[in-house]
């Protein structure tokens, strides 16, 4: 078995060279290959010291240093690219993914699967992040209809021939989920034990988790626009209704002057449902335009890699600078 492990790496100086000490134990008994690849993502600190260093050290391990920070599904398509072996695995750096029950993940992947998502026996993140992450899911899965959408989470592993669902991924929008998604449908899941962060805070805050909602719901399907046009016919039927009211009124000599609240409140309610129309197709046309100018999905600024994979990848130094 060759399993290659991709780890996305921010602000986590201080946590790599304990994550590299508990993967190289774990794997060293469970696979006759491995490889570690840390994608820093741009991290202001001294996170890419840490892992050329491990890189130079541990002829396992692969060390990737985007030009900035891309943000994490950017920064595992880039690892995920650059994995060589049969079996994929991606984590986070902060060992709420223990790299004990790596194994374990990787022994769910049975035949009859191409992907297994880890699922936590207990939430390893606060009360308020686990409900909006169980709430996303419900809805993905609910009236989104997204098969799976519930076992979604950072710590999963799949077979390196999912890749191809990536081929064309580009711009800012990636999301790995939607990717592997569109590859296969024989999923799985396996229940893990999670571990709490052990020092800092996750850089996941509400702004950037709501983006990441809004990149899984936008991603898998056209659905919102559905509801767009849903609304629009549930408010064309109130105007009619109220068409015909009005009428009724006028055959009945019924009619006043005033009328004052009810424009105000048509013209609020029809303005509200053109401007959330308006709202879901920008966000669709601003994904179009971003794909359409060539932004990329990330920039590599440099590698660095022990003596034994300079050999295998066939380059001349530890160190070299490329685009992507």
């Amino acid at each position: 078995m060759s399993v290659s492990i991709v780890v996305p790496c921010y602000r986590s100086a201080r946590i790599l060279p304990t994550l590299v000490s508990q993967l190289t134990s774990a794997m060293s008994a469970t696979a006759e290959q491995y490889e570690v690849i840390l994608v820093v993502d741009g991290s202001p600190d001294d996170t890419w010291r840490v892992a050329s260093a491990l890189a130079e050290n541990h002829e396992a391990v692969l060390a990737i240093l985007l030009a900035r920070n891309y943000g994490q599904h950017n920064a595992l398509v880039a690892g995920i690219r650059s994995a060589q072996y049969h079996i994929v695995v991606t984590m986070d750096d902060d060992l709420q993914h223990p790299p004990a029950e790596v194994p374990k993940l990787i022994a769910a992947l049975t035949d009859d699967l191409d992907l297994v998502y880890a699922v936590p026996v207990e939430e390893e993140h606060g009360a308020v992040r686990s409900f909006a992450s169980r709430l996303i899911k419900a809805g993905l899965a609910g009236p989104l209809g997204i098969r799976n959408a519930r076992l979604v989470g950072a710590f999963r592993v799949f077979r390196a021939s999912l890749r191809a669902g990536f081929d064309l991924a580009n711009g800012p929008y990636v999301s790995v989920d939607v990717a592997l998604s569109w590859a296969t449908t024989r999923v799985g899941s396996v229940q893990v034990r999670m571990q709490q962060r052990v020092e800092g805070r996750s850089g996941y805050t509400f702004r950037s988790l709501s983006r990441h909602a809004a990149n899984m719901i936008l991603g898998y399907s056209t659905t919102p626009l559905r509801l767009v046009t849903y609304l629009g016919c549930m408010v064309g039927v109130g105007g009619l209704l109220l068409l015909a009211y009005v009428l009724w009124r006028y055959v009945h000599r019924d009619t006043t002057v005033a009328g004052y609240t009810t424009i105000a409140s048509m013209i609020a309610l029809f303005s509200s449902a053109q401007m959330l129309a308006v709202g879901v197709l920008g966000e669709y046309i601003g994904r179009i335009h971003a794909h359409g100018i060539g932004r990329p999905l990330y920039v590599i600024r440099q590698r660095t890699m022990g003596p034994r994979r300079e050999s295998v990848h066939g380059v001349e130094a530890d160190t070299r600078v490329i685009a992507e």
